[in-house]
């Protein structure tokens, strides 16, 4: 009996030291400055996104937050920095729905955000506007799709470039509605906008923040919004499955993920400290005014969210025979 006694007490023992590295890990991090790494200029979406989460989390951790940027290949760059940065929390990436496109034209891509990080959380999501030139005469999309099967061919859409949200989202408006549509992409959004407004190309789901200055202008239509619910920036404009086309969300999202290893207790007290930081009413009024909302998830809620944005994108682009 004794020697059945000392056995248990030595595995008991041994299960607590096993735990210690981690609950170590939980009370003494952050004990220097995280970085955050975005894929995008700074002055972004992604900046924007990740400056308010940096400051909020470092009101809530009582440790500075540093966004640096590191743009190019669609946030790849970014993501490939990352992926190789020590597990320990203190490098730290935002992804986005632009890593999950790349991923879903490009089967030999470098990282994959599933299997080299750990999701923390997601963060928030902005809504994507199919917007068209008032000399279309469109107003809705029902005559929209009408216009464009009356002229196969002919209606040109505006993206921000091959493999980008806005171009997947025309390639799935095209399957979905049952229409051929030209692809016309730019460099990023400003361009796109611009051609747009001069009447150089028809239509584009556009970001909701680069346009509703010019939807109010009277200079673009509104006609959906590629999103689950009304975005709080424009909740006068439908959604696709108000409008007749259900399932239709091609969203932009963004979410704070560490390399893959990294520690559980420091993922789970930095989801904790991103749901905290999200909830403020300034953090989310100036998400508003930038056409982003709230979008809340813990780990696993992110890790499933990956999954089915995969799932997503991979049938689009197969779909529109876009696979690399």
């Amino acid at each position: 009996m004794k020697k059945i006694a000392r056995l248990i007490f030595l595995s008991v023992l041994a299960l607590s030291a096993a735990a210690m590295p981690d609950a170590k890990a939980q009370s003494d991090y952050p004990g220097k400055p995280v970085h955050i790494i975005i894929g995008f200029a700074s002055g972004a979406a992604a900046d924007i996104t990740a400056r308010l989460l940096g400051q909020g989390l470092g009101r809530i951790l009582g440790q500075q937050f540093i966004v640096e940027a590191k743009p190019g290949a669609g946030s790849t760059l970014a993501a490939e920095f990352v992926a190789r940065a020590a597990p320990d929390g203190y490098t730290l990436f935002l992804a986005s729905s632009a890593n999950m496109t790349n991923e879903a034209i490009n089967p030999n891509i470098s990282v994959l955000l599933a299997k080299d990080f750990a999701p923390i959380a997601l963060v928030n999501t902005g809504a994507v506007i199919l917007v068209v030139n008032p000399s279309t005469g469109v107003k809705t999309v029902k005559e929209l799709i009408a216009l464009a099967k009356a002229k196969p061919g002919q209606v040109n859409y505006a993206s921000t470039g091959v493999g980008a949200a806005p171009h997947l989202a025309g390639e799935l408006f095209a399957q979905r509605a049952g229409v051929q549509l030209v692809h016309v992409p730019y460099k990023g959004s400003p361009q796109a906008v611009t051609d747009l407004l001069s009447g150089q190309t028809s239509m584009m789901f556009s970001p909701a923040s680069t346009v509703v200055g010019q939807i109010a202008a009277g200079k673009l239509t509104a006609l959906a919004s590629a999103a689950a619910k009304r975005p709080s920036i424009a909740p006068d404009v439908p959604t696709m499955a108000e409008a007749g086309m259900p399932d239709f969300d091609t969203s932009i999202w963004f979410g704070l993920m560490a390399p893959a290893g990294t520690p559980r207790a420091i993922v789970d007290k930095l989801a904790r400290a991103v749901d905290e930081a999200m909830k403020a009413r300034n953090v989310q009024d100036t998400m508003g005014k930038t056409g982003f909302d709230r979008l809340a998830g813990g780990p696993d809620d992110f890790a499933k969210y990956l999954q089915s944005e995969a799932r997503k994108w991979g049938e689009i682009a197969k779909a529109a025979g876009l696979k690399k």
